[in-house]
């Protein structure tokens, strides 16, 4: 084979691989990250979102339903779910996570049905109104006594009445949480994440 025609060989050769790379290796990482490492301390941050290193398996529970009757024990599994725990008053904090996290919800497209919202009210509930004008699709459940074990296992949750924390949880279709966002999180990067997951797993 000519020199010249080796040369361009080789450099179409790299251009391909370089473009596998870039698309290959934010994605080889991401499953890394998710599966764990022993090296990865709880709480360090993956992508956007703080993980939760391990998931911490979530327990089924029924709770009652803003609007009539109770979930169904498993209403955390078989579809991704953003969970934002607040005061049923829902003030100007769980205005705006309800907010976000419905765009992040809808940016996804094609893959929106695999995600859920369910908004967790600690207090007395809520302004009906504004839910169904805003938030057709959220899941608005009361956090009855039933609900505690529950939120005692969510990252900044403590105390003998737990009350929400301005953050929103992540928690995958086998019903583990394994993934938090701080009150000041970005929504691009939240859809990042869920886009990142999404395309990477095959369950939800």
């Amino acid at each position: 084979m000519p020199e010249r025609a080796a040369t361009e060989v080789r450099r179409q050769r790299r251009v391909l691989l370089g473009i596998a790379a870039i698309f290959l290796v934010p994605l080889s990482l991401a499953v890394y990250l998710y599966y764990g490492h022993p090296g990865l301390r709880p709480g360090e941050t993956v992508n956007h979102g703080a993980l939760v290193q391990p998931p911490r398996p979530l327990p089924e529970l029924a709770l009652p339903r803003f609007e009539a009757g109770d979930t169904q024990p498993n209403f955390l599994l078989h579809k991704w779910t953003f969970l934002y725990v607040g005061s049923g008053v829902c003030g100007e904090r769980c205005r705006a996570a309800l907010y976000e996290t419905r765009q992040v919800r809808t940016a996804l497209d094609k893959n929106m049905d695999r995600v859920q919202r369910v908004f967790m009210a600690t207090g007395a509930c809520c302004d009906a109104a504004f839910l169904r004008r805003e938030h057709p699709d959220l899941i608005t459940v009361r956090a009855t006594a039933a609900a505690t074990p529950l939120l005692r296992m969510l990252p900044g949750v403590s105390g003998a009445k737990p009350r929400g924390t301005g953050r929103v949880y992540v928690i995958d279709p086998h019903g583990n949480l394994m993934m938090t966002y701080a009150p000041n999180a970005k929504p691009k990067g939240m859809l990042e994440d869920m886009q990142r997951l999404l395309q990477l797993s095959n369950i939800g």
